[in-house]
């Protein structure tokens, strides 16, 4: 009798074990397999640049190995709960029961995953782009089923539930652009401002960190508007994505001076 225990209890020591290295190996495979599709998907996308290449494949790894991974753990779970003589039958029909009954309580959680699933789908916006949603602007940080976590400009950490993301606002897809507005005094020479402004653009694509971060130089766009206190000029480029800020810190610099050399008066 004894000897029937113990041998019963070896044969399902046994079988836990081929079970968890088959999770081991089902998992390997999956950070295996992963980036591969991945790396299809974002081929089959054609996107323009290598580094939005990158993080589209990265953004879909991420989501793909943390879904995959809690798929095989459950499998691996029920498993072994099936090996040490628990029934998981009644189990499961029980969770139906209990699903159906707390289904109006997890609404919230159902929209969340839905909404993420939509959101990679539709490569809305991936790892390491800046975004406004549900009034926040910030990097995105990581995205899941249920959450997207962003951090905005003081640092400050925010989980926002991918079901209240209503309208989403991506401001450095493909492309930035640098959009300036400058005022003058009534009494300066149009002509002149535009040849200076111009001439600072060209001057920055020429700069060995500048130019190779800016795509259109900056430049002359039109008068925009009259104000009590003078001309407002708007100033229109394009820059890497991520990198509009930076270029136009330093054009604001450089206008600055260019325009102090040239005697034309900043007026707002």
């Amino acid at each position: 009798m004894f000897t029937e225990i113990a041998q019963g209890i070896a044969v399902s020591l046994f079988r836990i074990a081929v079970v968890l290295i088959l999770g081991l190996a089902l998992y390997n495979l999956l950070l295996r397999i992963a980036p591969r599709v991945a790396c299809a998907a974002t081929l089959a996308e054609s996107l323009t640049t290598p580094v939005t290449a990158a993080q589209r494949r990265d953004t879909l790894v991420k989501v793909m190995t943390r879904s995959g991974q809690w798929v095989i753990v459950a499998i691996v779970g029920f498993t072994i709960l099936g090996q040490i003589g628990i029934n998981i039958a009644p189990a499961l029909a029980g969770a139906g029961i209990a699903g159906i009954a707390i289904g109006f309580g997890a609404q919230g959680l159902v929209r969340d995953i839905i909404s993420g699933i939509f959101i990679l789908l539709d490569d809305v916006y991936r790892t390491g782009e800046t975004v406004r949603v549900a009034g926040v602007t910030g990097v995105v940080e990581d995205i899941s089923l249920r959450h997207t976590i962003l951090r905005d400009m003081d640092g400050t950490v925010h989980y926002i539930p991918n079901g209240l993301i209503s309208m989403v606002s991506n401001l450095t897809r493909e492309w930035s652009r640098i959009n300036l507005d400058v005022g003058v005094a009534y009494s300066t020479d149009i002509d002149k401002v535009k040849d200076v402004i111009n001439r600072v653009g060209d001057d920055m694509t020429k700069d060995p960190y500048f130019g190779p971060l800016i795509t259109e130089p900056p430049h002359f766009e039109r008068l925009d508007s009259f104000e009590a206190s003078g001309v407002v000029i708007k100033i229109f480029g394009t820059t890497l994505p991520t990198r509009q800020w930076e270029v136009t810190g330093e054009l604001r610099g450089r206008i600055l001076k260019a325009f102090a050399e040239n005697g034309i008066e900043i007026k707002r």
